[in-house]
């Protein structure tokens, strides 16, 4: 072979490489942020259900303007552990600390976030009339 047809199988190989490791890289990104959403999509699942409890008397199973009884509700047929505050999905393990007119509620996901160490993270708190989400390690 003559030296022009080297180069362009080194260049070849060269860029083939390249597209792999930008390919591998997408994809780690997209895992990372389909986790971090399927972990928001069920923190706002149970903080709907939260906010439904406060608005229930207390008459028929609720809360009665206060967040006070609220237990994690079963997202899953596996719970993390025996309690009423916490619960574990594909998606990741979910905390809820009640108080009486809030709840926390963190999720933890699966994939590792953007520092490539540290799982996803996202923290939300639930008031009578309003949810606030902070997503950590993003």
């Amino acid at each position: 072979m003559g030296q022009q047809q080297l180069l362009l199988i080194v260049l070849g190989v060269i860029i083939v490489g390249i597209a792999v490791v930008v390919g591998i890289n997408v994809f780690t990104a997209s895992s990372s942020q389909a986790n971090r959403d399927a972990v928001i999509a069920d923190l706002t699942t149970i903080a709907s259900m939260a906010q439904q409890y406060y608005r229930k008397p207390v008459a028929l199973s609720g809360g009665g303007n206060t967040f006070t009884g609220f237990r994690m509700p079963a997202l899953s047929s596996t719970p993390a552990d025996n309690t009423p505050t916490a619960t574990k999905t594909p998606n990741g393990s979910y905390t809820v600390t009640v108080a009486a007119q809030s709840v926390t509620l963190v999720g933890v996901g699966n994939e590792k976030g953007n520092d490539r160490t540290n799982p996803v993270r996202v923290t939300m708190v639930v008031a009578p009339d309003k949810i606030t989400s902070t997503t950590i390690n993003n």
